[in-house]
């Protein structure tokens, strides 16, 4: 299954959110220009404003306004992305060199910040207060998630819970107010949109701990990163303490040791994905994404049968099993 198979139903309303995309990414200042064109030359998954478009279209949402929106949430994500690779200075980013590898860490703060503020100043001349409570919260969870993640960077001692709570911040949070905004375009019922916001949040989570899970047992080649990047960077995810909590103080000591030089070389990353791989952290990991993956999937098949339910119920085996 590929990104396009499933957005085939709705490739036109991601066109104009592209459109959206160049339009508010545009300014006045050649720089943000500039930046903004490079930011959105290059489409990336846009699961985010797919997953709004389809949940407005499971009650037959026959308006533009979820085009709007949608571009809304994708500007959003960007940011948080932008600041995240700061944060871990990341040198590449879906395959190319980051904003914060090319311009530098300044520029990439300032436009991080830019991006957010645009944001919520677009939304304001909607009228929707509802829609702009949630994305005003919501940025302030993923950036709680943020702050919450850099502050256990290297915490041998973070356990599944942190962890569950990081993710379900940083990222499931978003995924959850692009459904939910949705049902509110499609006039959800109350139960609708609940039902909508926890399909979003256990699809997020699933999302979120297959990317971890890729750091271990990814393609170089497929990610366009390499294996072990976001824990040379600091950050503890699942494979990491399912290792730590079950392979004995011998093997953690040794985890911590490596752990403890500033930079993981060949030798370092290649002994801690041995250490990782032979005592199942890998299969709980997976087995982990997948609970929330059905969780997702259960709760959409009480929505009425549709092409857009399908695609929605097929968006929980696909980020089960992507490989980037």
């Amino acid at each position: 299954m590929n990104i396009e198979a499933l957005y085939k139903n709705i490739q036109k309303d991601l066109d104009k959110i592209e459109e959206k995309l160049r339009l508010y990414s545009y300014s006045p200042n050649e720089l943000i220009s500039e930046i903004g064109t490079y930011l959105f030359q290059k489409a990336g998954k846009r699961i985010r404003p797919a997953l709004l478009v389809l949940c407005s279209k499971l009650f037959d949402y026959k308006g533009t306004e979820h085009h709007f929106w949608a571009a809304l949430v994708e500007l959003i994500h960007t940011a948080s992305i932008i600041h995240d690779d700061v944060i871990d200075n990341s040198k590449t980013r879906r395959g190319k060199q980051s904003i914060h590898a090319k311009w530098g860490p300044n520029i990439t703060v300032l436009l991080g910040d830019y991006l957010y503020i645009k944001s919520i100043g677009l939304s304001l001349h909607k009228g929707q207060n509802q829609i702009i409570s949630i994305l005003a919260d919501t940025s302030a969870n993923m950036i709680e998630g943020e702050l919450t993640e850099y502050y256990m960077s290297g915490n041998l001692d973070m356990n599944e819970e942190d962890y569950l709570d990081i993710i379900n911040k940083k990222t499931a949070s978003l995924f959850s107010a692009s459904c939910q905004i949705g049902g509110i375009l499609g006039k959800a019922s109350p139960e609708e949109e609940s039902y909508l916001t926890d399909y979003g949040t256990n699809l997020g989570m699933s999302f979120q701990i297959i990317d971890d899970l890729l750091d271990f047992n990814g393609d170089e080649k497929i990610l366009g990163k390499p294996i072990l990047s976001d824990l040379s960077e600091g950050r503890i995810t699942l494979p990491l303490i399912y290792t730590l909590n079950n392979d004995g103080q011998a093997q953690r000591a040794q985890i911590a040791k490596l752990l403890k030089k500033k930079k993981l070389e060949k030798s370092s990353r290649d002994k801690i994905l041995q250490i990782v791989k032979s005592n199942g952290a890998l299969d709980y990991t997976y087995k982990k994404a997948k609970e929330y993956s059905l969780e997702s999937n259960e709760i959409i098949s009480q929505f009425a049968p549709s092409c857009y339910r399908d695609t929605l119920s097929l968006f929980a085996e696909f980020v089960l099993n992507r490989k980037n």
